[in-house]
């Protein structure tokens, strides 16, 4: 598999204050990867720096062969990266139909596009709530329209920040039953959450960040198999 996006020695600050350190990452096309840490750790930040919400200060960010950094957001999203933010960002006074038809774009190149009516059946709650307003969703329907409408972008990388924050038991695994379909649909995705006993089934790579650096990197086998870097570096 072809690299699909390249983060090379990326460091990153707030003012002045130093958040990433030589940060390092590589997310094959077709493949589940995570970014794991604790709270504070550089996560969000690493996200936001890939997507051009927050700039790097060195370091270099390649995106399907192009350096996309220092480019602003709206670019970077429109070479084929979508984002599911941290808190969902659901705007609380348009329909779910709404938010997937404004959103609505062709940006991977797929015969089989992603479409209202096709997110709509993929989320069959969403269906019926689909003439409801953002702020008449719980939470679990909010989670599933903020993918559902980074979908209608149909992003070459999906990318989803706290991915079952603050959900159910039963949401939460709705949640990981999407994105295991979207993995066996060759979707590419990009994944902060901290439930990793989930993550390993589902992911093929796993970085770990402690305090703005790379700590360590390997595969769901070899982080399965090794349970003291959970309690180092997880807080597990």
């Amino acid at each position: 598999m072809s690299a699909l996006l390249e983060v090379r020695a990326l460091q990153s600050a707030y003012g002045e204050s130093q958040v990433l350190f030589d940060i390092g990452l590589t997310i094959r096309e077709g493949e589940v990867t995570t970014l794991l840490g604790r709270n504070g750790m550089g996560k969000t930040t690493t996200l936001r720096a890939i997507c051009g919400l927050t700039p790097a200060t060195t370091g270099t960010i390649r995106f399907a062969g192009n350096d996309i950094t220092g480019l602003p957001s709206d670019r970077i999203a429109r070479l084929g990266i979508g984002l599911v933010p941290e808190g969902r960002q659901i705007f609380p006074n348009l329909t779910v139909r709404e938010h997937l038809v404004a959103f609505a774009t062709h940006r991977s190149g797929n015969t089989d596009a992603w479409t209202a009516a096709k997110i709509l059946a993929f989320f069959p709650q969403l269906a019926e709530r689909q003439h409801h307003l953002g702020n008449q969703l719980s939470g679990g329907e909010q989670q599933m329209l903020a993918i559902g409408r980074a979908l209608t972008t149909n992003p070459r990388l999906l990318i989803l920040d706290e991915a079952t924050e603050g959900l159910a038991p039963l949401i939460r695994e709705e949640i990981w039953r999407c994105l295991d379909k979207l993995r066996s649909a060759g979707q590419t995705i990009l994944v902060i959450d901290k439930y990793v006993e989930r993550l390993i089934r589902l992911s093929d790579h796993h970085t770990i960040i402690e305090k703005g650096r790379v700590v360590w990197q390997g595969s769901s086998a070899a982080l399965d198999a090794d349970h003291a870097i959970w309690h180092r570096y997880l807080g597990i």
